[in-house]
């Protein structure tokens, strides 16, 4: 039964134009006053959504991008922050990119971030896709195996870390610790000080080729899932493959449960109306997410065509209809939308989470009037 509802905001900053006919992507670039204009639409988000009784605010960790898609670079700091500026609301990392950090690092700013906001941190994991952002911190991303080679032996040290008292860990990348002397003794073991208060620690990942390796991999650390909202179109295989890894694990699983499904949403008096609003914001999310692999069945000459300005449609981009058929996009009155919920509600019984987002470049009175307009007309549908 779908209870919580939260949003991704990845943390793009106002733009002064979107759609196929305004700036292409790569020819965005803004000063830095602009972009740092971020932290003040961030508190702006969270401040509403936390007086209208939202479960969370979902962040992104990235780098680099002077575009001003992606501009927030720490989330556990923005988390401590947000913390002290709200009442309850939880703060989700979605995710921190682990090739980007040394496993110790993110587990004690984690630990840290626990303590400090009295458990309201939701800790996630990330593989990372922008090569800009990982392989300038020194880690593989051209190399999709040795990512995800480090990725799972970097989260197999963050909860060993997270949940023993002490411990040695040795892989092919990190021997820890190392034998080295300390005051009179050789180091053997090692213990993260402080370790998070609030355990186990409740941890989120992306689910977005669905693998059988990957899904297994999730399973056995206790992993919650996130389907759609960026990361991949809202699909029933992930569902299902996510529960089917769970039956071989052991574990039986309601449809849908320890998932979160992603929704891009934009309400309007009419569906007419809200396609006609939310289509340049469409355009931007695929100017943004087309060369990195995210805009499902797109094909190469139509990520050229992504790329430039206007001529999409005879070049055959997909459109937001297209998007809304799959679900993974919803345009229409508040009306509508609860009827779409409560349909997803049926066919996935075990769902609890749910994040309702505004896509790539929404303006910051644009994203706090829909999620006012869904927190007043949609969500008390679903709170008894």
């Amino acid at each position: 039964m779908i209870t919580r509802f939260a949003t991704v905001y990845p943390g793009h900053v106002d733009l002064p134009d979107m759609g196929q006919m305004a700036t292409p992507a790569n020819e965005r670039r803004y000063g830095n006053e602009h972009l740092a204009t971020v932290f003040a639409k961030t508190d702006a988000v969270a401040r509403t959504m936390d007086e209208l009784g939202y479960y969370a605010i979902w962040l992104a960790e990235h780098h680099f991008q002077h575009e001003g898609y992606e501009c927030l670079p720490n989330l556990l700091m923005s988390a401590v922050h947000l913390a002290h500026v709200t009442k309850q609301i939880k703060i989700g990392c979605g995710f921190n990119i682990a090739p980007m950090w040394h496993p110790l690092r993110l587990a004690e700013d984690y630990a840290t971030a626990d303590i400090l906001t009295r458990g309201r941190v939701i800790f996630g994991v990330g593989r990372g896709y922008h090569t800009r952002e990982v392989e300038t911190f020194g880690a593989p991303m051209l190399d999709a195996e040795a990512n995800r080679e480090l990725f799972e032996e970097q989260v197999e040290i963050i909860f060993k870390a997270f949940n023993e008292e002490s411990f040695a860990h040795h892989g092919k990348h990190y021997t820890l610790p190392p034998a080295v002397p300390y005051r009179g003794y050789e180091l053997r073991e090692i213990t993260l000080v402080p370790r998070p208060i609030h355990r186990p620690v409740e941890c989120w990942q992306p689910i977005v080729s669905a693998s059988a390796r990957g899904l297994d991999f999730m399973v056995r650390h206790g992993i919650k899932g996130i389907i759609g909202g960026g990361a991949a179109t809202m699909a029933e295989g992930p569902i299902h493959g996510y529960r089917e890894a769970a039956a071989r694990a052991g574990q039986s699983l309601g449809l849908g449960e320890n998932l979160c499904l992603g929704i891009f949403f934009h309400l309007a008096d009419s569906r007419e109306k809200a396609i006609r609003e939310l289509t340049p914001f469409y355009e931007e999310h695929v100017k943004m997410f087309a060369p990195l692999g995210f805009v499902p069945g797109i094909k190469p000459a139509q990520v050229e065509a992504a790329a430039r300005r206007g001529g999409w449609g005879a070049a055959g981009v997909p459109t937001l209809e297209h998007f809304m058929k799959t679900g993974a996009w919803f345009a229409g009155t508040p009306e509508e939308l609860t009827a779409y919920l409560m349909d997803l509600q049926s066919r996935f019984p075990g769902l609890q989470y749910v994040n309702m987002s505004t896509s790539m470049g929404t303006p910051q009175a644009v994203m706090l009037e829909q999620l006012t307009w869904f927190a007043r007309e949609v969500m008390p549908k679903f709170k008894g």
